[in-house]
């Protein structure tokens, strides 16, 4: 299985996941979102609520998926910068928080799961 660096994955991952729900439906508002410590992959918007998502990337047969990934510091600190950003940007719509997993395997193809409401 060839070599990726993480930031190539990464943004890779991040380039499938926006054409991804930009196909089904969601308007995206941000991309890599930064204010400080806090970062939000990306955040979206369909039918009214405000969805926080993550993109977790992995080579397909890693020991954990990308869906294992989410730790109880990450959750936390998913919730921190969401909040962070409704307060920045003055929103009071329903939020939801998902996850984009993406299994990138050695011929260049790829797998995505969308897993609603992981917080």
């Amino acid at each position: 299985m060839p070599y990726f660096s993480k930031a190539i994955i990464g943004h890779e991952g991040e380039d499938i996941a926006c054409s991804w729900l930009r196909d089904n439906g969601y308007m995206l508002h941000d991309r890599n979102w930064r204010h400080g410590y806090h970062e939000i992959d990306i955040i979206a918007e369909r039918h009214g609520i405000i969805h926080i998502i993550e993109v977790r990337n992995r080579q397909a047969g890693g020991w954990i998926t990308p869906e294992q990934s989410i730790t109880p510091k990450k959750a936390a600190a998913l919730r921190r910068a969401a909040s962070a950003y409704l307060a920045l940007h003055r929103i009071l719509s329903e939020v939801e928080f998902d996850l984009i997993a993406i299994d990138h395997f050695p011929d260049g193809t790829h797998d995505i799961r969308f897993i609603p409401e992981i917080l």
